[in-house]
This record gives structure tokens, C-alpha cells and sequence, in this order.
């Protein structure tokens, strides 16, 4: 339906081009043809020519009215001008008919493709000379030849040049609207690739803060009879987190709020640097972290900046809702990027544990969480990076990725274990 619908569309708009073009061929046929026949009305007689018969306006019509139909059928309005040109030109009538033959020309030129317009001129050329010399001698002269041959191959030419200009002219249209095209289509780009980005910071705020949430509450619930002060620093940490998430969250409602306010205030973005803030946050959760940076962080883009917290934050969160007490990560700077790598060996012996949360689900599970290791490839795949993650032969989960922006390679091969 839609090849249907583009083909209908494009008849349409070519419609109205067409009737016009057909009015204007009707129109130039029947004013050369009013020509003719008033010059056969008026024009004196040379010695030897004849008078005006039906037969002339008869040969008259032939050579002009297929003028009417050239761009539908040009090969055979030129051969039925052509005889009608050499029978009119054989009866020695006063009327001169190269000024059909030119417009027939012109017409051939400016709408036929290149190799019927040369072979037209070819045989206006010989149809011309044939009628010039069947006309009596004192009436056409070597300048007659000569001038008639150079109009006709100006007229040609002029069409050809006519028509090279109008191809690239619609040549330019079309690459001017492919490229509003174009422009549209990377603009829906931007617009898909920022809600993506949106909805994975929006996943990573929500998710972690639900998972902090979640924990901290079952906390409060199983101890609030028998340990009071533990469930009242719970109900902190929820509070805590409550308002970072909602701040976070308002910071990036603002982004889509603001559109093209470049005054519009806004949080930092978050990023390596803020990890230590994170590790107290999910400490206070109950999950003890254990932090190794190899390197500084030092020339960071923002973009890489921001996903290397997001993809550590993420991680700690599955490590929250489905892994053991404890967490491990480790941040190296090589050359031109950053490696992360954070695992957990599942161990619920107790000798970890901040605080007495409920066991999480069986690490079978970590295999299918959802966005969020979805949205860590899309992160990693962004920059160009490698991301690797599965469970461990000791019982837990460990992910490692790479976040380039230098050499890839030299990223790869130093972040590699």
C-alpha cells in the first residue's frame, strides 16, 4: 500500500505539469498552423509558385498539428511533419514551413532523450533539404540553405542546453530535499538515542534507589520489635535515599523541561569521582564494597564519565538485590579509557554482614535482570567497549567492561585479566 500510495502521490503532483505541457503543444500547433495559413492567404506568389489549394492548408495542418502530440509520440509527429513538409514543399506553395520544423525541433530536443533528439535533427535536417531543393530556383538560395541548417542546429542545440539546465536544476531540488530528509532522520536519531539515554538513567536512579529502599524496609520490618534503633537508622537510610533518588530525578525531568535554556540550573552529573559517596550509600544498605583504583582518573570525557558511574552503580544494585554481602570493585585507568570489574563470591556466612538483611534469590537468576544489563551493553556499545558478564565457578557474579576513548586496543589489553 505504501509503494501504492508513493506512486499515486507523485501522478498527482505530475498531473497538473502534464495538462499543462499538452495546452502548450496544443496551443504552439495551433498558432503556427494560423501562421501558415494567413501567409498562404496574403503572401504574393513568386514566378512558378502555386496558388493557395485546400490541399495546402491541407499539408499545412500535417506539418504543424503533430506538434500537439511530440512528447507522447515524437518519432511519429516527426515523420508526419517531415512528409507533410516535402509534399507541401512539392506543390510550391507561397507559405514558408520551416518555423514548424523548428518548433517540432525544439519540442524533440527539450523532451525526448538525447539519441531520439539527434536522430530528429537528422531527419529535419534531410526532410529540410529535400523541400529546399524541390523549390523553384530563383526562390531559394545557397544563404537559404545555409541559413535554415543553422537554425535548425541552433534550435537543437538550444534545446539540449535547455534541458541539461532543467535536469540539474530538479537534481539540485531532489538533493536539497534528500538532504531535509536526511537532517530529519538524524534528528529522529538524536531524539531516539537521548530517550534511550534518559530512560537508562532513569532505570539506574529508580532501580537503585527501590533496591536501597526495598532492603532497608525488610530490614525495619524483621527487626522493629526486638531492635528498635536498627529499624530507626532503616527508615534513614530510606529517607536518605528517598530524596536523592527524587532529586536525581528532577534534575533529569529538568533536562527534558528546559529544551534549549542554556540557564537552566541543574546538579552535576554524577561520575567516578562520586563512587566513595556510593560505596557509604550501599554500605549503609548492608553491603560492605571493597574499592581498588588502579591509576587516576584523570582527563575522563563527561559521556564516559557519567556511564562508568552508572554501569558501577547498576552493578551494585544487582549485587543488592541478588548477591551475597559483599562486593568487589576495581577501577583501572589505562591509556585512553577506563576498566571496570565488579564481582561478588555469594558467601551468606555472616562474616560480612552489616546488617541482618533477608537472603536475596539464587545467583541462577542474575542472568536475567532485565534492563539492567541491557543497559549496561548499550553503554559500554556506545564507546565502542567490550562487556563481559557471568557467574563465577565460586558461586557468585562478576561483570567487566571497557569504556573507551582513545585507542581501544591499548584499552582492551590493559584492562584484561
Amino acid at each position: 500500500m505504501s509503494w501504492f500510495a508513493a506512486v499515486s502521490e507523485r501522478a498527482l503532483r505530475r498531473a497538473p505539469h502534464r495538462q499543462w505541457g499538452r495546452f502548450l503543444d496544443g496551443a504552439s500547433a495551433a498558432l503556427l498552423f494560423a501562421l501558415m495559413s494567413f501567409e498562404l492567404a496574403v503572401k504574393p506568389l513568386q514566378p512558378q509558385q502555386h496558388a493557395t489549394t485546400p490541399i495546402a492548408y491541407l499539408l499545412a495542418a500535417l506539418i504543424t498539428l503533430p506538434i500537439a502530440v511530440h512528447r507522447r509520440h515524437p518519432m511519429a509527429a516527426l515523420v508526419v511533419s517531415s512528409l507533410g513538409l516535402i509534399a507541401y514543399a512539392a506543390g510550391h506553395f507561397a507559405a514558408f514551413p520551416g518555423y514548424a520544423s523548428f518548433g517540432l525541433m525544439l519540442g524533440i530536443s527539450l523532451h525526448a532523450d538525447r539519441r531520439r533528439a539527434a536522430a530528429g535533427f537528422l531527419v529535419s535536417a534531410a526532410a529540410l533539404s529535400i523541400a529546399l531543393a524541390l523549390q523553384p530556383k530563383h526562390v531559394v538560395t545557397a544563404s537559404s540553405w545555409v541559413s535554415t541548417l543553422l537554425a535548425l542546429t541552433v534550435v537543437w542545440l538550444g534545446g539540449e542546453y535547455l534541458k541539461a539546465r532543467r535536469a540539474r536544476r530538479l537534481a539540485a531540488v531532489e538533493a536539497a530535499r534528500q538532504q531535509e530528509l536526511d537532517r530529519e532522520r538524524r534528528a529522529r536519531s538524536a531524539v531516539a538515542e537521548e530517550r534511550l539515554r534518559i530512560a537508562r538513567d532513569l532505570h539506574d536512579v529508580v532501580a537503585h534507589s527501590m533496591s536501597v529502599i526495598a532492603v532497608q524496609a525488610g530490614v525495619a520490618h524483621h527487626v522493629i520489635d526486638d531492635r528498635p534503633e536498627l529499624a530507626r537508622q532503616a527508615l534513614g537510610t530510606i529517607e536518605t535515599t528517598t530524596r536523592q533518588a527524587l532529586v536525581e530525578m528532577r534534575r533529569l525531568l529538568g533536562v527534558l523541561r528546559q529544551g534549549d535554556d542554556s540557564t537552566a540550573s541543574l546538579a552535576p552529573v554524577p561520575g567516578l569521582s562520586e563512587v566513595p559517596e556510593l560505596i557509604r550509600q550501599f554500605g549503609a544498605a548492608g553491603l560492605d564494597v571493597l574499592l581498588k583504583q588502579d591509576g587516576t582518573a584523570d582527563g575522563i570525557p563527561p559521556g564516559v564519565d557519567l556511564s562508568a558511574y552508572r554501569i558501577v552503580q547498576e552493578g551494585l544494585t544487582n549485587v543488592l538485590r541478588h548477591g551475597g554481602p559483599q562486593a568487589r570493585i576495581t577501577i583501572a585507568y589505562p591509556a585512553g579509557g577506563v576498566v571496570l570489574e565488579i564481582s561478588n563470591d555469594n558467601r551468606r556466612d555472616g562474616a560480612h554482614s552489616r546488617s541482618a538483611r533477608p537472603a536475596g534469590p539464587e545467583p541462577g537468576r542474575l542472568g536475567g535482570t532485565g534492563h539492567g544489563l541491557a543497559g549496561m551493553r548499550e553503554r559500554v556499545a556506545v564507546f565502542g567497549g567490550q562487556f563481559e558478564a557471568g557467574p563465577t565457578p565460586e558461586g557468585g557474579f562478576r561483570l567487566w567492561a571497557t569504556l573507551p576513548f582513545g585507542d581501544p586496543t591499548r584499552v582492551a589489553v590493559g584492562g584484561q585479566r
